[in-house]
């Protein structure tokens, strides 16, 4: 059997399993593993560095498949490389409930899927975060330890959508050499021919922000490695313009539309299977190439190894602090410098808006988590994001933990994903809380995935004033709290702001947004408590000694509010409780009688919000008193603002005494 006879079956072995497993599931996508079949098995047999047998080694190269409709090319490729958690039994219950094999690739699901892809064009810029990353570990810890390549195979969607320009500008600005896209160029997509829907010259497009570009038949196994071998070589990132066919094999099918996310059904099958010189019952796959795979599956082994001895002659302190930010584990003496800077707040009181006051905390968080790495949209002078530990990443230096991502929210939010999942860095960034918009496919996608990554949104309310209703979010609040395991936190004070980056930082297991003001606040948390009582999600600011005749809630700048209007009602000689609430999610989780405690039994029950009353009702019930906005903003100063919208501690205090009247 010749080389390229060799090829060619190992390639359809990953085709005809993932006809086999989409044809059984009756749903899939066929199309895009028949045709970049050539191109994977080129990549996977001669070029990607991983171990099967120790799956997340932290040099492995990285494999996104960013077109993740195609994720039986994946599920097949990690089934014939012998990784453990994909068997065939997998394979045949491919997009079935309980199966690793997800219709698209889900993180967490198995060892060898590196990131969720579906939404296209999310793991380009995924890829351009592990890119960045790669390229920040090897600075900090050497190319002996860190040295590896990140590999994309996207198809004309994910090229087609806008994330993709984000991504690839901001990596063609940073020169990232080692991030090498393929594109499956099929020109097929759900409602036909690419042609009928775009004319973009993609090779000009990404030529022209800076990466190299190479044009091969992604059907020619030895074009495929030369490409790779130069791309490999260059001072740029590297797209392969890659021409395939997509559904290669199928005689009435390929180069359709009718291939890309339906069966094939049992009469194309066959005559595929006749076509393709495949004569093997469904999921068989001859013990030759099985083990020509699992070969393949082996082949870096020797690499992984040679590093482990590079690894093993480091010295200690080298060592111990690689597997430590590897692991996610915050350094011993973070605990210590937050309670330090607590009571230096109590003690002082400061009054500063929460941008400022985040500015404060990263200064002090920055000086004990060296791997935090900052960042802003082009936003850094208002988001304040950057301390004096940040110094700039630039394309010729990545000794820096801090990123300009320039006006790339989607971009940003993706690669911080990306950066969050290659592991060893905890990735934030500041933008405006209203162009959450922007960012919110990625977002999502990190508490879908359980990645912790830190949004910084300032300018959270109409509390930012002049810029007007454009720049004003109302629902923001209520749509971002809908995410399910993103923590939302909006805190009142620099103690609040403390403690929920704490909170941020020690979740490992999602995603946070700090939403905090343009303006100043005064300290509201008078003495020193250990405990960080954002934690619990709500708790009781100001008690009352006797039995409250109301309650009101609030958040982030409106606690203000609450805390003027308990004053007034007190002085009238009714009873008040005010409930600081950084964080619903927070407060859900914690016992039923605590929160039954903290929501009390008062009468009167006011929350206040500079945003809609979505999600309100679960503190004040749908006869409760909302004091925030209905609609949207408006531009002008915005203590006038406040006034104008009716979110005043009178108005607090009047709808308390009217209610308390009837």
């Amino acid at each position: 059997m010749t080389d390229l006879d060799k090829h060619q079956r190992m390639a359809n072995a990953i085709r005809f399993l993932a006809i086999d497993a989409v044809e059984k599931a009756n749903s899939g996508h066929p199309g895009l593993p028949m045709g970049a079949a050539d191109i994977a098995t080129v990549l996977f047999t001669e070029f990607l560095k991983f171990d099967p047998t120790s799956p997340n080694w932290a040099d492995r190269d990285r494999f996104v498949l960013s077109a993740g409709h195609g994720s039986m090319l994946l599920y097949g490729l990690l089934y014939l490389l012998g990784y453990e958690d994909f068997s065939l039994d997998e394979l045949k219950n491919f997009r079935q409930l309980g199966a690793r094999t997800a219709g698209h690739p889900e993180y967490g699901h198995g060892a060898g899927i590196e990131t969720t892809t579906g939404p296209l064009g999310q793991g380009l810029g995924n890829a351009v975060g592990m890119a960045i990353a790669e390229r920040l570990q090897s600075n900090r810890f050497g190319e002996n330890l860190v040295d590896h390549y990140t590999y994309v195979l996207a198809g004309d969607g994910c090229l087609m959508e806008g994330i993709s320009q984000e991504a690839l500008s901001l990596a063609g600005h940073l020169k990232l050499n080692k991030l090498i896209v393929i594109w499956d160029n099929n020109g097929i997509s759900i409602d036909g021919k690419v042609e009928i829907t775009d004319s973009t010259d993609q090779q000009a497009r990404f030529a022209a922000s800076g990466w190299n570009t190479l044009s091969v038949d992604g059907h020619d196994p030895v074009a495929i490695s030369a490409a790779i071998r130069q791309a490999q070589a260059s001072d740029r990132p590297t797209l392969i313009a890659a021409k395939t066919t997509i559904g290669f094999g199928a005689p009435n099918k390929s180069g359709t539309a009718k291939v890309h996310g339906s069966p094939l059904g049992a009469e194309e099958i066959s005559l595929t299977r006749a076509a393709l010189n495949w004569p093997h019952e469904a999921f068989e796959v001859p013990s030759d190439i099985l083990d020509a795979w699992r070969i393949a599956g082996l082949r870096s082994a020797q690499a992984h190894k040679d590093w482990q001895k590079r690894f093993a002659e480091a010295d200690a302190e080298t060592r111990a602090e690689f597997e430590r930010r590897n692991r996610g584990d915050l350094p011993a003496g973070f605990s210590k410098a937050v309670l330090d800077y607590k009571k230096k707040l109590a003690d002082e009181q400061p009054t500063m808006a929460t941008r400022k006051a985040s500015e404060a905390v990263l200064t002090v968080i920055n000086e004990v988590v060296p791997e935090t790495i900052g960042g802003s949209a082009d936003l850094t002078g208002s988001n304040n994001t950057k301390t004096s530990q940040t110094e700039p990443v630039i394309p010729d230096d990545f000794s820096g933990r801090y990123i300009h991502y320039g006006i790339r929210e989607h971009g940003m939010a993706a690669a911080m994903n990306g950066m969050a999942l290659h592991g060893g860095l905890i990735p934030y960034s500041g933008g405006f809380l209203i162009f959450s918009d922007y960012c919110r496919p990625s977002i999502r996608l990190a508490a879908l995935m359980g990645q912790r990554v830190i949004h910084v949104m300032t300018h959270d309310s109409i509390g930012l004033g002049e810029d007007g209703p454009t720049h004003q979010p109302v629902e923001h609040f209520a749509a971002l709290r809908a995410i399910p395991n993103l923590a939302f936190f909006r805190p009142a004070d620099i103690t609040e702001t403390l403690e929920c980056w704490q909170l941020s930082l020690e979740n490992r297991d999602g995603p946070s947004v700090l939403a905090l003001t343009r303006q100043n606040l005064p300290s509201l948390r008078k003495s020193y408590e250990e405990d960080n009582l954002c934690a619990k999600g709500a708790y009781v600011l100001i008690d009352s000694d006797d039995d409250a005749a109301v309650t009101i809630f609030a958040t982030g700048s409106e606690v203000e509010i609450a805390v003027d209007a308990h004053k007034d009602l007190s002085a009238a000689g009714i009873a008040v409780r005010v409930v600081s609430v950084p964080s619903f999610e927070l407060f859900e989780a914690q016992s039923d009688d605590y929160k039954a405690a903290v929501i009390g039994n008062s009468p009167v029950k006011i929350a206040v919000e500079a945003g809609i009353r979505m999600g309100w009702d679960r503190f004040i019930d749908s006869d409760g008193i909302f004091v925030g906005m209905s609609g949207f903003g408006a531009s002008g100063p915005y203590k006038e603002l406040y006034e104008h919208f009716g979110i005043t501690a009178d108005a607090v205090v009047a709808a308390a005494k009217a209610k308390l009247s009837v």
